[in-house]
């Protein structure tokens, strides 16, 4: 004969409250990527643009002018509408030009909580991102 124990015989599993729960939390897991995912897809885009622009022969010799124009270009074929060619932020300090994109994302989640994100792209690999204020 075998005994079995009160405690293994009751069936055990996920209770209403439990599910709703798990449930409203993977609803809030989703709400938060379907507004992150596209800007970070989008800031990837920039940062490729940048890195290509970058790694051009003729990347020294161009003019602010035409590094704008250049990234205008890009930007429109990669269908980047965050970042505008007024935006970008052109160093020329160390003789060869550094192109950056500094913005931030913004964006509502529900009522008045909002979700903020900054982004720092540049064609310079080892720049510190800047502060956004």
């Amino acid at each position: 004969m075998t005994r079995t124990h009160p405690l293994q015989s009751r069936q055990r599993g996920l209770s209403m409250i439990g599910f709703l729960f798990v449930a409203a939390v993977l609803v809030m897991i989703a709400m938060l990527a379907m507004k992150l995912v596209p800007a970070y897809i989008e800031f990837f885009s920039v940062k490729k643009i940048l890195a290509t622009m970058g790694q051009e022969s003729g990347f020294r010799s161009k003019s602010n002018a035409e590094l704008r124009n250049d990234f205008a270009n890009r930007a429109n074929v990669g269908y980047v509408t965050v970042v505008k060619p007024e935006n970008l932020t052109i160093d020329r300090s160390g003789g060869v030009p550094v192109v950056s994109a500094d913005y931030e994302f913004r964006t509502t989640l529900f009522g008045n909580a909002s979700l903020v994100v900054d982004f720092s792209a540049s064609t310079n690999p080892n720049a510190a991102p800047a502060q956004i204020e």
